[in-house]
């Protein structure tokens, strides 16, 4: 005989809407795990601005020309840049063309009607400028590299080839926002922002709305009511005034938010966990429990809450998609996510304006990357509603 769990699995594996969203959650959360090792731009914060290219359509490419930063870049171990990024060890020159000419490169930015050079020496090495870098005798340079004693020769051919292998081929395929950042990389960043601030918020709303709501359903009486007078407080507080408050009084920050959504959303989850609780109060099985002396801790932990898993998965759900739409909205006020760090609600008051001056996608981006993550929590909330149902 199929256990319950199994019985609830198989109808959401019959519920097309709702394993399509499950499916695209798992996808979302594989990717949030990932981080910066699979976005185009792995800098901290996905924040690498390159100005030339600013406000570019979806799938615009160009030639890159790294060059070398004039100190010490450390490596990070693969871990801290799946969580943090890597800063990069150079400067990115998008072009639109270059020539190699004897000990420079001559490049063209796009949109400049001016050629640049660059020595191809300043472009492969990190240099430092505090003395002579670059010695040159006929065909051989002497480079002195950025805080070190090392002195490294090489010949004008040696340096064109190292350099021209170096220059490498971009696509945004997403375009660029107005700072000229690859917005496909802020919105996969972003995307761990927005599941991370809902995961916390639930977390939270969970842990006190159990705790209150299971509390007041078990003992009754003057502890009820004493809790439902701070439920029912609480709940008519408009949901965003409390936010508000509770963001101004704590100050901004990614921490702050965490707190701030999670404590806007106990309330609801107290309310059903107190019905449900209320429900098995009386039942055989918890007169059982009494009985034979267990505590009242025990017996609301071990014998109440598992039957009540279903509508706390539901309420779960639902946290999670309200707790992304407050966060998104609190950032696009000025008052969630502070820049650079990428959040889709901080992407939309960025790029809203150009969405009226023929550059639409750049907000449009965002805005369907929160509409289809919040309908998939809200199609898999159904789908563990119809699940765990008696029909």
């Amino acid at each position: 005989m199929a256990t319950p769990k199994q019985m609830a699995w198989a109808k959401i594996k019959k519920n097309k809407p709702a394993l399509a969203g499950l499916v695209f959650l798992c996808a979302c959360i594989v990717v949030a795990i990932l981080g910066y090792t699979i976005t185009p731009d792995q800098s901290p914060d996905a924040n690498e601005q390159m100005i030339d290219v600013q406000l570019r359509s979806p799938g615009f490419s160009c030639k890159i020309i790294p060059v070398k930063k004039n100190r010490h870049i450390s490596k990070v171990s693969w871990l801290k840049k799946m969580m943090n990024g890597q800063t990069a060890s150079f400067l990115p020159i998008p072009v639109v063309e270059y020539e190699i000419k004897e000990d420079s490169i001559v490049f063209k930015r796009p949109e400049s009607l001016e050629f640049e050079s660059l020595h191809l020496a300043d472009v492969h090495y990190s240099l430092d400028y505090s003395g002579k870098a670059i010695t040159k005798n006929e065909e051989n340079f002497t480079v002195k590299t950025n805080g070190k004693a090392l002195v490294q020769q090489t010949t004008q051919g040696e340096l064109a080839k190292a350099v021209e292998a170096s220059i490498y081929h971009r696509t945004f395929y997403l375009g660029t926002d107005v700072f000229g950042r690859d917005l496909l990389s802020r919105l996969l960043i972003g995307l761990r922002i927005s599941l991370f601030v809902g995961l916390i918020a639930v977390i939270i709303s969970i842990t006190i709305g159990v705790l209150i709501g299971s509390f007041a359903g078990y003992f009754g009486g003057k502890i009820d009511d004493l809790l439902m007078l701070l439920i029912n407080t609480v709940w008519s507080i408009p949901t965003l005034l409390l936010v508000f408050a509770i963001v101004l009084t704590l100050g901004k920050g990614v921490s702050n938010i965490f707190i701030a959504v999670g404590l806007t959303m106990w309330v609801e989850v107290a309310r059903i966990v107190r019905g449900q609780v209320m429900g098995f109060r009386n039942q055989s099985f918890v007169e059982a429990a009494e009985t034979m002396g267990y505590s009242n801790l025990r017996i609301i932990l071990k014998h109440i809450l598992p039957n009540i898993i279903g509508p706390l998965l539901v309420i779960a759900a639902a946290n999670f998609a309200t707790a992304i739409l407050i966060e998104a909205g609190l950032s696009y006020l000025g008052f969630g996510i502070e820049p650079p760090q990428p959040s889709w609600g901080t992407m939309l008051n960025e790029n809203y304006g150009y969405a009226l001056s023929g550059k639409p996608l750049i907000a449009l981006v965002p805005a369907l990357a929160i509409l289809l993550l919040v309908l998939s929590f809200n199609l898999v909330g159904n789908g563990l509603r119809d699940a765990f149902s008696e029909k």
